[in-house]
């Protein structure tokens, strides 16, 4: 009866919004207390399978943005250490840049005490070395932390998913079971 109720503590579990699968290992007793007949509660399972699918979808494209997004941010902390280490030498950066789509300029950079960064929005606000080196690199942990949870989310989607392709095979497999034993036993009826 323990293992029981830690069974169905396990399953009714959810992470972030994502609801947990419940691994159903006696169909029949599933099937009573949820009160569906074996179409229902395959047409339900199949929906929550969609679901799981809907929601992965969307978190691999969230987990494709940051993927992209933190090397612009690792790009940019190491353009702000190159200006800071370029400032107070007297020496000229020379660095091309891209001023549209496909077309590059070069700029003499002398002596940069401050930079300008895109905010998003349309937005750019100047900092100073110092203070834009702080804030990319607060970005760059928040996006790994995000990262890591979203790779931990898609973990468990991809388990809740597993799940429920396996409970919904087992109750597949008992309907066919089940309608088979009846069978045999119309056939046995028949047969005496």
């Amino acid at each position: 009866m323990a293992s029981s109720s830690s069974t169905e503590a396990e399953t009714t579990t959810e992470r972030r919004g994502i609801p947990g699968a419940q691994f159903v290992e006696d169909v029949e007793t599933y099937l009573t207390q949820s009160g569906l007949d074996v179409n229902s509660s395959l047409s339900f399972l199949q929906e929550r399978l969609q679901q799981y699918k809907l929601v992965e979808m969307k978190l691999l494209a969230q987990q494709r943005d940051l993927q992209a997004k933190i090397p612009d941010i690792e790009k940019c902390l190491d353009v702000v250490a190159i200006l800071q280490a370029k400032k107070g030498t007297g020496e000229p950066l020379i660095a091309d840049f891209e001023v549209s789509e496909g077309i590059y300029s070069q700029a003499r950079i002398e002596d940069a005490g401050s930079v300008c960064l895109w905010l998003g929005a349309n937005v750019m606000l100047e900092y100073s070395c110092e203070e834009a080196t702080a804030l990319l690199q607060k970005n760059l942990d928040n996006a790994k932390a995000s990262l890591e949870v979203l790779v931990a989310d898609l973990q468990f989607l991809r388990d809740q998913v597993t799940i429920t392709q396996v409970t919904i095979a087992r109750v597949y497999n008992w309907d066919v079971h089940q309608k088979r034993r009846m069978r045999e036993a119309v056939t046995a009826e028949k047969d005496s």
